[in-house]
């Protein structure tokens, strides 16, 4: 299938590097892994573990929105929370992008800002620029699945949290 997608340019070219430098930030705090291990302990064998870390695998993992929401389902269970419902055959781009949609909507319902949630554009298209956000957001779930006493505990790390005009760029 052909990209048809003009590449970017300018500000946005430079606002996609700035991105794709604090995702390198993340990676050297570690955050990435530590949100693979929490997610990959939480879903247990009711999901295929993350291959790797790297950025592609994590972003393929995550691209159709079934683990988050099976993994949000884990979290919304045990604080007493009706489940989200989710299409577990997401081939479809308009299909992952709705799943995605469901658990931006359980995010919010759960106790996070609404700024803390991702197009789901962001994580179905592939840009390491673009899942700093994603990163991030589970980053911010994790911590507060901690102050509701879920287990397993997330290792949240505190890092600066998203400037105005980091979000969705």
């Amino acid at each position: 299938m052909a990209n048809y997608k003009a590449k970017k340019a300018g500000r946005n070219l430079a606002a996609m590097k700035k991105l794709e430098e604090k995702y390198d930030d993340l990676e050297r705090l570690g955050i990435p892994e530590k949100v693979i291990a929490w997610l990959g302990a939480t879903l247990g064998s009711d999901h295929p573990p993350c291959p790797s870390s790297q950025w592609r695998k994590l972003q393929y993992w995550l691209r159709d929105g079934l683990v988050l929401c099976k993994f949000m389902n884990k979290l919304r269970e045990a604080s007493g929370l009706p489940l989200i419902k989710y299409q577990g055959n997401a081939h479809v781009p308009l299909v992952a992008m709705d799943n995605i949609d469901a658990f931006n909507k359980a995010v919010v319902e759960y106790g996070l800002p609404e700024s803390a949630t991702f197009p789901s554009s962001e994580l179905y298209e592939a840009h390491k620029s673009t899942l700093v956000n994603v990163i991030s957001c589970l980053n911010m779930l994790g911590n507060e699945a901690n102050k509701r006493g879920f287990s397993p505990a997330h290792e949240y790390i505190e890092w600066p949290q998203r400037q105005a005009n980091d979000v969705h760029t």
